[in-house]
């Protein structure tokens, strides 16, 4: 499983991603779902991953190889963010139809989802969700972050935190923590952590980070995360009953010698009469 999520800010964006993949429990592996690609002082995109690995690995060596190639379409020739998720679409979707029937007979998906993120020149920075069929959605005001893969663990902290304002770097720790909230709850899901943050009209990449298991920030963090919200719950305010020393409790009160007996059976210390 994979979990990816990417943050458009009124400062630019944040990206960040597992690096965790598996074919069952006895097939674990390694492998980056974070992809930049960039012509220097014009253009930077960033492209993250998650489904059939085959595929996902097939469309970025398509989209470096278009590039590379000077072909007509590419990510070096798209004039807008928009379309360079029309572009990416239509090449997951060949991509995806190349090995669908052959999979599909094994019972298996050829299927992935992407995250395309960026800036073209003056246009504002923009992330798009793409779906295995080719057609893709953007943030609005009201939601600035989009996720892929095992999303629900990771959710709630960005529902909580994530605004337009949001600074890079709060929304940073904030991927980082939505990131090992998914850890916590789901194993397939694991380190090296990728994070780039990309300031707005910089059109270059200077904050990256890859964090492994045993990274001092990432302990340190994590650890800060777990008391803090431990203490922000005993924190929380108490029920009234909780303070009511000595006051009567509500409700009924069952005795042992009020006890409902079986049918057909006598109490203990009763006898059954004989009936007439």
């Amino acid at each position: 499983m994979t979990y990816c999520v990417a943050i458009a800010l009124d400062d630019g964006l944040v990206f960040a991603s597992d690096s965790r993949t598996n074919a069952g429990v006895d097939q674990v592996s390694t492998y980056s779902k974070m992809h930049t690609f960039e012509v220097e002082g014009q253009r930077v995109f960033v492209v993250l991953s998650a489904g059939n690995l085959a595929t996902t690995q097939a469309v970025v060596h398509r989209l470096q190889r278009d590039m590379e190639d000077g072909v007509e379409e590419s990510l070096a020739s798209v004039e807008r963010m928009a379309e360079a998720a029309d572009y990416l679409g239509r090449v997951n979707r060949e991509e995806t139809e190349k090995h669908s029937e052959a999979l599909s007979k094994s019972g298996m998906k050829a299927e992935a989802t992407l995250i395309i993120g960026g800036q073209i020149g003056e246009d504002p920075p923009a992330i798009y969700m793409v779906y295995p069929q080719g057609n893709y959605i953007t943030t609005s005001q009201q939601t600035r972050f989009l996720q892929i893969g095992e999303s629900k663990y990771g959710k709630p902290i960005l529902d909580r935190i994530i605004e337009a304002g949001t600074a890079l770097g709060d929304a940073a720790r904030c991927a980082l923590v939505s990131i090992d909230s998914t850890i916590r709850s789901n194993l397939t899901v694991g380190p090296p952590i990728e994070v780039m943050v990309y300031a707005r009209d910089t059109l270059t990449f200077d904050h990256y980070l890859c964090l492994e298991a045993d990274d001092e920030y990432l302990r340190s963090l994590t650890q800060a995360w777990d008391a803090n919200i431990k203490k922000a719950f005993t924190d929380l305010p108490r029920f009234d009953w909780e303070s009511a020393h000595g006051r009567k409790r509500r409700g009924t009160r069952v005795s042992r010698g009020s006890a409902r007996t079986a049918p057909g059976k006598t109490a203990p210390g009763k006898t059954k009469k004989p009936r007439r």
